[in-house]
């Protein structure tokens, strides 16, 4: 009975892993066809796809699944419109957030967003309200697996913001220099990318109590599962 209680319970993880992992592909493939549609097909001539395709391959989304997105939006039977939409607000403890957003129904979207604020003790803020406290930064982080030195120094070379080590290694660009840092690190052979794109980084971190992190971190979640929501940025130290 043991072993088939320890097998339950291992299919019950992979299965929640599994369906996470779909879904993480699913606003990926969102994200690649929106880019797709409004630009170039060709990830080489359109930046906009080029940095949705370097997530997506940060996130091991599979290649054919990526082509697919990008074949969709050259579709001509395809009708689908989103429209890009960000929510400024803020969650229990005043931790600053900002919700991004594709939608083909900016009506469904407000009222799931704000409700979900709302319930876990948030608030939807004026547009500005707190957008003003994160720049947007290119965000690359690296398995700690090269010499650290030698790294530094070639990453110190580059146009870089901020490089930090750790138990991963970080570093941080301007977004317009993302690609470029991303590409040289690539030619180097510092390619074990954990995390690939060009994010919002708050200018300053707010640390809170353990029991008030778990509240902000469960509304966090509750937004993220919100099909139309691509992104949620916030200023909680973890």
């Amino acid at each position: 009975m043991s072993g088939h209680s320890k097998w339950s319970t291992i299919k019950r993880k992979k299965g929640a892993i599994d369906a996470a992992r779909s879904k993480v592909f699913q606003k990926l493939a969102k994200e690649l066809y929106v880019a797709a549609k409004s630009g170039d097909l060709d990830p080489a001539n359109n930046a906009s796809l080029r940095m949705v395709v370097e997530k997506a391959k940060a996130e091991n989304m599979p290649k054919a699944n990526i082509e697919s997105a990008i074949a969709k939006a050259a579709s001509k039977g395809s009708s689908e419109n989103y429209e890009f939409i960000r929510y400024e607000g803020y969650g229990p403890s005043g931790i600053a957030i900002m919700i991004d957003c594709l939608t083909d129904n900016k009506n469904r979207t407000a009222g799931f967003v704000r409700s979900t604020l709302s319930k876990r003790g948030g608030n939807l803020g004026t547009d500005g309200s707190v957008s003003y406290m994160f720049k947007r930064k290119g965000l690359i982080v690296l398995e700690n697996i090269y010499d650290e030195d030698k790294i530094m120094e070639d990453v110190l070379e580059m146009n870089v913001l901020d490089i930090l080590i750790d138990d991963d290694i970080t570093i941080y660009t301007d977004a317009d220099k993302f690609l470029e840092v991303k590409d040289k690190l690539d030619s180097l052979g510092y390619n074990k990318f954990l995390i690939s794109e060009v994010t919002f980084i708050p200018d300053n971190y707010l640390s809170l109590s353990e029991e008030a992190s778990e509240k902000i971190l469960s509304l966090i979640e509750a937004l993220e599962d919100i099909d139309d929501v691509q992104a949620v940025y916030h200023n909680l130290e973890i």
